[in-house]
Formats: C-alpha cells, sequence, structure tokens
C-alpha cells in the first residue's frame, strides 16, 4: 500500500511550476492565450500591485472557453512562444 501511493505522489509531484489563470483568447487551433494576475509588494510603500502578464499555452482538444479559469504547467518548447500547457480547468 505505501509502495503503491509513493508511485501515485511522484507522479503528480514533477517539480514544473503551474499556475493559475483566466483564458482571455482561443482563437488559435490548439492554442489559447492566459492572464495571469499575482500581487507584488512594492519595495519602498509596501503596497500590493497587480501585475499581469500572459502566457501562450497548448491546449489539444480546443476545451476551453473565453473567461475559463485554468491551471497551466511549464512545459518543454512546443512553439516558438509556447511554454506552457493547459493542465485543468478547475471550474469544469
Amino acid at each position: 500500500m505505501a509502495a503503491n501511493q509513493a508511485t501515485e505522489s511522484s507522479e503528480t509531484n514533477t517539480g514544473r511550476r503551474q499556475l493559475t489563470g483566466t483564458v482571455v483568447s482561443n482563437k488559435m487551433d490548439k492554442t489559447a492565450k492566459v492572464l495571469v494576475v499575482r500581487l507584488v509588494k512594492h519595495a519602498r510603500y509596501h503596497k500590493y500591485i497587480k501585475r499581469n502578464k500572459t502566457y501562450m499555452a497548448h491546449d489539444e482538444n480546443n476545451a476551453v472557453n473565453v473567461g475559463d479559469l485554468v491551471v497551466i504547467e511549464e512545459s518543454r518548447p512546443i512553439s516558438r512562444q509556447k511554454r506552457w500547457v493547459i493542465v485543468e480547468t478547475p471550474n469544469a
């Protein structure tokens, strides 16, 4: 039983970064543009500032729509701009 649990945890923990964002465009074939918003603390004023960045993510089945909340994960380079893969859609 313990050996089985060890293999399951090693499959889920790949050591790759995962980010959560919102799909802002899905007009390309097998690609979605995902907007990730993060909060950064200002060095002097200690206020939190929103920082936005968009990532091109691979969507094999064209399953996501604009406005969907998705989790993306780092991967090998798929094309010139795509280095992320859509792993799951938590709200679906």
